[in-house]
């Protein structure tokens, strides 16, 4: 069911591919639409190219951080496939890399550079947020 699906908190951003996210192989094929960045959670918009007979995308996020995303739920509408990730982005994170784990080794599908948050608020809501552990990078 879609319903639940829909995150819960206040979406923050939404990231669009820089480069057309394409990405082919024996077992899927499919496109990076978006990446929602919620203060909950990540949500992954991909379009299946060829819904019939394919399996659907496995994927696997990382950050400059090393954050381990783990993924929660999937729902597919016909052609799109939306993923959810969590944690959140964690405060001070520059890029976000989707890598498809259908084949033996991850292969990179497409990276997004990460606007840095500025509003408080949101950054409370981050599990395991603690600001003075937090440095300007050199």
């Amino acid at each position: 069911m879609m319903r639940k699906l829909i995150p819960k908190g206040t979406l923050r951003q939404m990231l669009l591919p820089p480069t057309f996210g394409l990405h082919l192989t024996g077992s899927a094929d499919f496109t990076v639409l978006s990446v929602e960045v919620w203060s909950t959670c990540l949500v992954v918009n991909i379009h299946v190219e060829s819904a019939a007979g394919k399996s659907i995308p496995e994927i696997a996020i990382e950050d400059h951080w090393g954050t381990v995303y783990t993924l929660q739920d999937s729902a597919s509408l016909g052609s799109r496939n939306l993923q959810v990730f969590t944690p959140s982005v964690p405060p001070g994170t520059r890029s976000l890399t989707i890598r498809s784990t259908d084949a033996p080794e991850a292969r990179l599908v497409v990276s997004f550079a990460v606007r840095i948050m500025h509003d408080a608020d949101d950054v409370d809501q981050v599990p395991g947020y603690h600001p003075q552990r937090l440095r300007r990078p050199a």
